[in-house]
């Protein structure tokens, strides 16, 4: 059974930087798109960004964009958000999500539900 665990969540001052990664156990996330959404009370799910598995294309919700970088290390089957540069707004629990089957088209939001694997999340909070 796929397992996804969400890490590197915490607090942070206004600009400073975090590094979430999301690791895999009983699948290689090397096989699966991977998108990293958000969610802040009283909000909808937000896509923030997707790696595709075939050719590492990647998608920024433009909220982010120019921030933050997803990449992979698939020798330790691992996905990372590199989040610079936060914002109070970034606010949120984390979540990564993986799908088999999914391409994220890179000027497309982000849908929860196409992703059928999910972690747990992990706490993201920005001080100003």
């Amino acid at each position: 059974q796929r397992q996804l665990v969400e890490s590197g969540g915490g607090l942070v001052q206004a600009g400073e930087s975090l590094r979430l990664s999301c690791a895999a156990s009983g699948s290689t996330l090397e096989s699966h798109a991977i998108g990293w959404f958000r969610q802040a009370p009283g909000n909808e799910r937000e896509g923030v960004s997707c790696i595709n598995r075939s050719d590492g294309s990647t998608y920024y919700a433009d909220s982010v964009k120019g921030r933050f970088t997803i990449s992979r290390d698939n020798a330790k089957n691992t996905v990372y958000l590199q989040m610079n540069s936060l914002k109070p707004e970034d606010t949120a629990v984390y979540y990564c999500a993986a799908d088999p089957d999914l391409y994220c088209d890179t000027d497309t939001v982000l849908n929860a539900l196409d992703f059928r694997s999910w972690g747990q999340g992990t706490q993201v909070t920005v001080s100003s």
